[in-house]
């Protein structure tokens, strides 16, 4: 095979190829518009990249050394045509791709409700979208249905052309929810709460994953998502409530230590709030509540508990206090004494390493330079209570 024809083939197959990749054919409307805008994207720039690269060959080509008939005008230094036509073109393009863009941005704000069901389906007026809490747990993922009481591990169902809305955090680290056949990804970030809109319109077995780095685990975080019709849907709720056992704050603090490659598994009734309690960071016992924390700041501060809220407010660590040490730990996380006594370069003077302290602070001799304001030896301004 020649290298042109190598050249010619080569972006074919490829195209050919993206086609069958769940992107390019996904199952829900939310990912339809999604791969459209993308192909509109494509397609506008290749407006500019296909004549672009298809000229260069033919220039280099018509002037060659070789070629003595070309017309050959060292002298030439401007042409009008050519600046408007040079000009004209990607303006127009960056124009369009920026007001394409700007619409699809808020009108795919996965914040924002549906307002249809797909491209030839309009929303019902008495659509009632079907709610999912998701929890990004290292590294498996809980989901909770607050309208039947239910949850599950490492599998989600809904059913065919009913509004999702799901409400989505995390546990410890920053994850990503992705399903590519349904929606683009959303992050899942503790003590946070992101939201997503979407409707899957065709039934079928999917996959979905973490599409964010969290660790040893993050290769096999990865759950079933299940689009069936309405009667599929009762059938697997009165499976998950059949087989599934009570989950409640003893049963999730076992649950959110980290596991890899942990199995499906249903939950038939869950304890009242413990959605509210994982985003609000307060599921294990002893942790105050975010939401509490807030409200005491709203109302200027508790300065007599300062110190008991402190302590109920320590989030790092919490599981070695359980006796499960967190992946990768290191001191004064880990309870274990550091390895040496050198601090990281750039970081500020810790009080848990006085040595290093008086170390760092100490000036050097003979030299007399000192940062504005360091001469004093209490606090800094910013740091003094009012």
């Amino acid at each position: 095979m020649s290298i042109l024809r190598k050249i010619v083939l080569l972006p074919l197959l490829f195209l050919l190829a993206g086609c069958e990749m769940v992107v390019i054919n996904p199952s829900g409307d939310i990912a339809a518009q999604q791969r459209d805008l993308i192909v509109i994207s494509t397609i506008l720039m290749l407006i500019i990249i296909v004549p672009v690269m298809a000229l260069t060959v033919l220039f280099a080509w018509r002037y060659r050394a070789s070629n003595t008939s070309a017309t050959y005008d060292p002298d030439w230094h401007h042409s009008t045509r050519l600046e408007v036509v040079i000009w004209s073109a990607p303006l127009a393009i960056i124009i369009a791709l920026g007001a394409i863009t700007w619409i699809s941005t808020h009108l795919l704000d996965p914040f924002r409700p549906l307002d249809r069901i797909s491209a030839s389906k309009p929303m019902p007026p008495d659509a009632r979208p079907l709610d999912v809490q998701v929890v990004a747990l290292d590294w498996k993922w809980l989901f909770f249905y607050p309208e039947y009481g239910i949850a599950t591990v490492n599998e989600l169902a809904a059913p065919v052309d009913r509004p999702i809305t799901f409400h989505i955090t995390a546990s410890s680290v920053m994850n990503s929810f992705f399903i590519p056949a349904l929606a683009g990804q959303i992050y899942a970030m503790p003590g946070m709460e992101t939201k997503l809109h979407a409707v899957i319109n065709k039934p079928g077995d999917f996959n979905g994953f973490s599409a964010n780095y969290s660790g040893s685990g993050f290769s096999r975080m990865n759950f079933r998502f299940l689009g069936v019709d309405h009667k599929g849907f009762d059938e697997w709720i009165a499976k998950a409530k059949a087989e599934g056992s009570p989950l409640d704050q003893d049963v999730y603090r076992a649950l959110e230590r980290p596991s890899e490659g942990e199995p499906v598994r249903y939950y038939a009734s869950v304890e009242t709030g413990l959605y509210n309690k994982i985003l609000n960071m307060c599921a294990l016992p002893g942790q105050m509540c975010m939401s509490e924390m807030m409200h005491i700041d709203a109302k200027g501060g508790d300065h007599k508990n300062s110190e008991a809220n402190r302590e109920r407010l320590r989030y790092d660590g919490h599981r070695l206090r359980q006796g499960v040490e967190e992946p990768g730990a290191t001191f004064p996380v880990s309870g274990r004494p550091a390895r040496s006594q050198e601090q990281p370069q750039g970081m500020k003077p810790d009080s848990l390493a006085p040595d290093v302290n008086k170390q760092q602070t100490q000036p050097d001799e003979g030299q007399g330079h000192r940062m504005p304001g360091t001469d004093h030896q209490g606090p800094a301004p910013g740091q003094m209570h009012h």
